[in-house]
């Protein structure tokens, strides 16, 4: 029977969970030398997160179909198979595990992706190579990944629940503005009792569970919606009434409890922007102190906003604006946010489509909108959690052409450096470093089954996995580009006009500065070599002749940089600006000779 939140259960495992030093749950194998609960990073920009869908990540047997088809059912991926593969990934230099929602759906449908709970605390039975074991190779997971300090983030939903009631005979209905007639769904899918109330003894594959959510209030009932502003089911997934205050109490014990039994360190909370009631607030903060109450005193959450509007949303939904009051508690809600802004900004950029002066644009509308919004780490906009692609785009970032199959490898390369340098938390989207290429008319397209790619799918020696393991390890070395102050520099190809690029495609240009130490990233987006580039760097932190050092580049033999040296002291140089005003220096600067694609990292 799930747990119910009236039920000793609960509290003993929340008691256990307080409890410093335990084995862990028991299962065939060596037991965790470590304390549970597993301790919480000091600082979340330490890590990097690697996201997977638990159903074609890694699996026991090949998968049924095409690795790579457009199959929207389960491939076969299971909690263990990930777990056989984390040696991989901390090879790889992964910090942090995001997995794709672990929890129970409704067996009689296919929500291979997992975003159809209907039991919110306990594991999917589908995703389990034992499906009477599901929890515990669940947590059997969650602790192989800490045994090798690799943290693991839930991705979860506070939205809706799976398609537990149908519109008659109908999954969806369209919106309606009023309460539609419902008929709740038994353990076979077929739609039967029109009020919840009225069921005796259901069945654990039916409804909602705990029980507590089997209320007939708690769920909307009004139809599909389309558009960012209407509220309702996203089609077959049934949406709560996120605004009733009973409702928020519930979710909030559920994710406690799953937090106790299963050792997580953090939650990416799906579809943030469409809850009500000031949920995203409540739901954060209470997170955040149970956690803290049973030892793990950094639980992390961020949130999917995705609208026209990102930046507007994300400041609406994170942390505590400071500049409205809120009531005396003052309680500061999710920790940050996926950064769409930069997603959409840095694809158009990075591929060369737009000109990098659309990212000074991107972060300068952050600056303005977020100005008084804080997080419970302090400055929010250092903790968005970015990212170059992911499952809800219909193409990976990486393109192949079959004319020039490595043609675009350097793009690829590229744009990793810039993400693993940018502000924020990078992810990784799984299968980039084995150049996985997915692309087409449908979310199933960037969806591959790795594990059954021919050849090696797993393959440590392939270039991609090497140039992120390389770029991890210098993210790792350099704290600048962990915490380092974010300044984009002004490029130019004379020495004597400095600014942005304004070309499309351009060159990228940036710098993390940490107290006496800058890194510089530039790279060139374009498919031919510019002529030598000339970037200005920190005056205060390099003398005329003193010499930057590569980090990194994706080319084999990169060009050294010449010395630091000053411009405008023999006559004025004209430096744009940021904000569209000029100076004319003097100014200190390095030149960089770049190939095609080419980027380099300098320290």
């Amino acid at each position: 029977m799930p747990i119910s939140f009236s039920d000793a259960d609960f509290v003993s495992i929340t008691n256990a969970a307080k409890r410093a030093g335990g084995d862990g749950v028991p299962f065939p194998g060596p037991k965790p030398h470590f304390a549970t609960p597993f301790p919480s990073p000091l600082d979340w920009r330490d890590q990097w997160i690697y996201f997977l869908m638990l159903d074609r990540f890694n699996g026991p047997k090949p998968p049924p179909q095409a690795f790579d088809g457009t199959f929207n059912g389960y491939q076969g991926g299971s909690f263990l198979g990930v777990a056989r593969k984390l040696d991989y990934l901390r090879d790889l230099g992964v910090g942090a595990l995001w997995l794709s929602p672990p929890l129970q759906n409704l067996p009689f449908r296919d929500t291979y992706h997992g975003y159809g709970i209907h039991d919110f605390v306990r594991a999917e039975r589908r995703f389990a190579e034992n499906q009477g074991k599901a929890d515990d190779e669940l947590r059997h997971l969650v602790d192989e990944a800490h045994r090798r300090g690799i943290y693991v983030i839930f991705d979860i939903v506070l939205n809706h629940t799976g398609d537990v009631f149908a519109y008659g005979s109908d999954d969806t209905a369209n919106h309606s503005d009023s309460v539609l007639p419902i008929k709740w769904r038994n353990s076979a899918g077929v739609p039967g009792p029109a009020d919840i109330g009225t069921i005796t003894d259901p069945s654990l594959d039916a409804l909602v569970w705990p029980r507590e959510l089997q209320r007939q209030d708690f769920y909307r009932r009004q139809g599909t919606t389309v558009g960012e502003d209407v509220i309702g089911d996203f089609s077959s997934l049934k949406q709560f009434r996120t605004d009733i205050r009973e409702l928020q109490s519930f979710l909030i014990l559920a994710y406690q409890y799953v937090i106790a039994r299963f050792d997580c360190d953090g939650f990416r909370i799906d579809t943030l922007r469409y809850l009500q009631g000031d949920l995203p607030r409540l739901f954060g903060n209470a997170l955040r102190e149970f956690a803290l109450s049973i030892g793990k005193k950094n639980f992390f959450t961020y949130g999917e906003v995705l609208d026209s509007r990102s930046e507007q949303d994300i400041a609406r939904f994170i942390g505590r604006d400071t500049t409205v009051r809120q009531g005396d508690d003052q309680v500061v809600g999710v920790d940050a946010a996926l950064d769409y802004p930069l997603f959409f900004a840095a694809r158009d950029v990075l591929k060369g489509w737009a000109p990098p002066s659309r990212l000074v644009d991107m972060y300068q509308a952050r600056k303005d909108q977020e100005r008084g919004i804080v997080s419970s780490h302090g400055d929010a906009t250092r903790f968005f959690v970015t990212f170059l692609d992911n499952h809800d785009n219909k193409a990976r970032f990486y393109f192949v052409d079959p004319a020039a199959p490595h043609g675009l490898d350097d793009q690829l390369t590229a744009a990793l450096a810039c993400l693993f340098g940018l502000p924020g938390i990078p992810c990784l989207y799984y299968g980039t470093e084995q150049a996985l290429h997915g692309s087409g008319s449908a979310d199933e397209c960037v969806r591959e089954a790795l594990w059954g790619k021919p050849g090696t799918p797993f393959d440590e020696k392939h270039p991609f996995y090497l140039a992120v393991q390389a770029l991890a390890r210098v993210r790792a070395q350099h704290p600048a580009l962990r915490y380092g102050r974010f300044y984009f520099r002004q490029i130019s190809g004379d020495k004597q006009s400095f600014g942005v690029s304004t070309l499309s495609p351009g060159v990228v240009a940036f710098s993390r500065v940490l107290n006496n130490a800058e890194v510089l990233v530039v790279a060139n987006i374009a498919g031919t070599a510019p002529p030598p580039l000339t970037v200005i760097v920190d005056s205060n932190l390099h003398a005329d002749g003193s010499q930057m050092s590569i980090l990194y580049s994706n080319r084999a033999t990169p060009a050294a940089p010449s010395p630091v040296f000053t411009v405008g002291n023999a006559g004025p140089v004209s430096i744009t600006e940021l904000d569209g005003s000029t100076s004319s220096g003097p100014a200190r600067v390095v030149t960089l000779t770049l190939g095609p694609r080419e980027v380099q990292i300098l320290g």
